[in-house]
């Protein structure tokens, strides 16, 4: 991979400090490093010093986002419940405060607010579309909450109170794009996903590193659906059409929820197997294809960064712990999962590093902390609150599984700012002194504001 996608190295690690690298590199102490605190001002107090320790899940129980954040739900309550027979943290028992959004992204807001000026949690782990994260950020901010959001996104945000432990567009979507130039020989593109602010920026980025990488806009076409949405006999046709004129052609999905279902038989329905128009899909795991005859669908793509095929110790052991604590063998493991996994983990260092669940205190801990991810390497929560990430593309079996046949050759350091639009071009996200700052303009050389969306 290029070095505009940011393979990490010892330099970039040198941010945080020697320690950090090393961890990073060999695993040896891997937990965490002191940095400088940068407080801010809290508003609502995380809860009292004594008693159960509480820990808010924001996640859509109904609704049309239930079919992929449920999961999330129940690997957090695993999680939870691994932690109190560990002994809690800091000798305290920690209490899930379990809240349903129903897929109502104002409701997200309401429900943030009540976790965390009512429940008093510590943290709070939830939100699956990105509308659902813009609509509870002016809630973490305005309460100096903190939010570990799972799932990956459009990036074009960075900010102090929320850590981004899914992928940027540098560390799925592009590399997504870069294998399918490179490897499939891809000459057209159909950007299909949903309608709202993930997809449309996403694919903003896309179209123009796209268009910088030498291709007609003739040989880009977009496509937005509702959420929900199911009448797909037309829209594949069109993408059918579109990939006739002779030149390779693939989708590029940004689909989300349960709106895959119907997407995914209809393209077995008018006989589009990925020999023909693959499909690389961002939003499609394991769960999504549990509810899905797959064997239409083998040899379709997805990116992301982890799959449950992953062939190491750790992840046999989280997805044989997952099954056993749902009492189903049949659940599946999927990318945001792993991303919960990780992020819990890093909190639970960093509440104890930082002897407190004060929130200034643990946001200030929880940069430089490194966890183990569930591919064989770690993760390291950046000065700009995402992780390092390995990039895997995998193609569908029947099993409703993901064979790998590619990835990234070492980590990736996410670029919350995309470098293909001109209004990001020239910013980056530190949150260590002296920057302290989500939006900071490097040519400029200051600081435009503690985010920008």
């Amino acid at each position: 991979m290029s070095d505009d996608n940011n393979i990490i190295d010892r330099r970039t690690l040198g941010r945080l400090g020697l320690g950090l690298a090393a961890a990073a590199a060999t695993g040896v102490g891997a937990g965490s490093v002191n940095v400088p605190r940068a407080r801010a001002a809290t508003q609502v107090a995380a809860g009292p010093e004594t008693g159960p320790i509480k820990v808010g899940i924001l996640h859509s129980l109904s609704g049309t986002m239930a079919i992929s954040e449920v999961p999330l739900k129940d690997v957090m309550l695993m999680l939870i419940a691994e932690q109190n027979k560990k002994g809690g943290v800091m000798g305290r028992k920690l209490e899930a405060v379990v809240v349903d959004p129903a897929s109502n992204w104002p409701l997200f807001a309401e429900k943030a607010k009540q976790l965390l000026s009512v429940d008093k949690v510590a943290a709070v782990f939830g939100c699956w579309t990105s509308v659902s994260r813009k609509s509870v950020l002016p809630v973490f901010e305005q309460l100096n909450g903190i939010l570990l959001y799972p799932v990956q996104y459009e990036g074009q945000e960075c900010s102090r109170n929320v850590f981004y432990t899914g992928a940027a567009p540098n560390q799925q979507a592009i590399p997504a794009v870069d294998y399918l130039m490179s490897q499939v020989g891809v000459k057209r593109w159909v950007l299909e996903g949903t309608d709202y602010v993930y997809p449309r920026t996403t694919n903003k980025i896309l179209e123009a590193y796209l268009k910088d990488k030498g291709f007609a806009a003739e040989d880009i076409m977009i496509n937005y659906t509702p959420f929900g949405y199911s009448d797909w006999q037309a829209e594949v046709a069109k993408i059918k059409g579109f990939g006739s004129a002779g030149k390779k052609t693939a989708v590029v999905s940004t689909i989300n929820g349960d709106a895959n279902v119907p997407f995914y038989k209809e393209l077995g329905n008018q006989g589009i197997k990925a020999t023909d128009i693959p499909v690389v899909a961002f939003s499609v795991g394991e769960q999504e294809l549990a509810g899905i005859d797959t064997k239409p669908l083998v040899g379709h793509l997805a990116a992301w960064n982890y799959f449950e095929s992953v062939e190491t110790h750790a992840n046999k052991e989280v997805v044989a712990a997952f099954k056993k604590f749902t009492k189903n063998d049949k659940r599946v493991f999927n990318d945001p999962m792993e991303a919960h996994y990780i992020g819990f983990n890093m909190w639970v260092k960093a509440v104890e590093k930082a002897a407190t669940t004060d929130h200034d205190a643990v946001i200030d801990a929880m940069v430089g902390v490194a966890h183990p991810n569930l591919s064989g390497d770690f993760a390291t929560m950046m000065p700009n609150h995402h992780l390092t990430k390995p990039v895997l593309i995998g193609e569908v079996q029947e099993n409703g599984q993901f064979n790998t046949v590619w990835q990234t050759p070492g980590l990736v350091v996410a670029q919350p700012w995309s470098p293909y639009l001109p209004e990001s071009k020239n910013l980056i996200g530190d949150w260590l002194p002296p920057m302290s700052c989500g939006s900071y303009d490097v040519v400029a050389g200051k600081c435009l504001g503690t985010h920008k969306t």
